[in-house]
C-alpha cells in the first residue's frame, strides 16, 4: 500500500497516511492526527511526492539469492555433474611395468 502525503488547508498541518490506491483521497483533516485542540474540519489537498526510495547497500544482491530450497535442489539435479580434478589429464605409463613377451604361436 502506498503512503500518501495531505496538506490541511486550515491548521496548515501535514501528515502522511497509508491507503490503497483505489481509496478515494481524503477530503477533512482526520480527528486523531489534527494538531488543534477542537477538531477543525480543514479540507485537506493531497499533495505530489516522490515516494519513497530504493536503497540497494552491500556489495548487491541476485535474482538466485532468495530462491527456495526445492528450486535449488532441482538445479542440482539438471546441471552436469562437476568432474573430480584431474580426470581431464591423460593417464601415465608406470615406469616399473616391464613389456609384455610375446608367445610363439605353435603350428
Amino acid at each position: 500500500m502506498p503512503t500518501y502525503e495531505y496538506l490541511c488547508e486550515k491548521c496548515r498541518h501535514e501528515f502522511e497516511t497509508l491507503q490503497p490506491m483505489s481509496a478515494r483521497p481524503l477530503e477533512v483533516c482526520p480527528k486523531d492526527l489534527c494538531p488543534q485542540k477542537k477538531w477543525g474540519r480543514g479540507r485537506v489537498k493531497r499533495k505530489i511526492s516522490a515516494g519513497g526510495g530504493l536503497l540497494f547497500k552491500g556489495s548487491g544482491f541476485y535474482i538466485t539469492d532468495y530462491r527456495s530450497e526445492k528450486y535449488k535442489q532441482a538445479a542440482k539435479k539438471d546441471s552436469p555433474a562437476a568432474k573430480p580434478a584431474g580426470a581431464d589429464a591423460k593417464p601415465s605409463a608406470k615406469p616399473d611395468s616391464k613389456p609384455a613377451k610375446p608367445t610363439p604361436a605353435k603350428a
